[in-house]
């Protein structure tokens, strides 16, 4: 895959993250919900100056600094080593999309826009509300880790 098709990704990621913010701010009041699924998954407009599960609420100068400096440590680490690897690229990638997108957030509104709001009956658990960034950044550790896993295997069977 050519490097210009991982930074796509990553555009893809932050565009629909702030499109559809945008959407549930010009279209919903904080606290208004959406039925998606009955019971299961809705819109729920939410404002969270924290970060997951609202840590650190309020710390906005502890949050660009970080966003800023993993956000150029994931871009050096995908030029010098990742791009020629395309599970850890896509990982790399979706893990940048989704940093800038809630860091979008954090600069124009002092706040991240959340709205996907997931019930699982299974476990009797509501879980945190979140947004389109924040599933690519979900989706960008469980790849990290896959890669970590196969490269390890990949390792040792090498060395036998």
């Amino acid at each position: 895959m050519r490097t210009i098709a991982y930074y796509v990704i990553a555009l893809i990621v932050i565009i629909a993250d702030q499109w559809s913010k945008r959407l549930v701010v010009q279209q919903m009041e904080i606290g208004e919900r959406i039925e998606v699924i009955p019971g299961y998954v809705s819109i729920l407009s939410h404002r969270n100056s924290g970060a997951a599960w609202g840590m650190l609420e309020g710390k906005m100068a502890f949050f660009y600094v970080v966003t800023i400096f993993v956000v150029g440590g994931l871009l050096y680490y995908f030029y010098k080593e990742a791009k020629h690897d395309t599970l850890l690229s896509v990982a790399i990638m979706l893990l940048v999309g989704g940093a800038i997108g809630n860091f979008i957030d954090r600069v124009l509104y002092q706040h991240v826009v959340d709205f996907i709001s997931v019930w699982i009956p299974v476990i009797d658990y509501n879980f945190p509300i979140f947004n389109i960034a924040d599933a690519a950044l979900t989706i960008g550790v469980i790849l990290l880790i896959i890669h970590m896993v196969f490269e390890e295997k990949l390792k040792s069977k090498v060395k036998s």
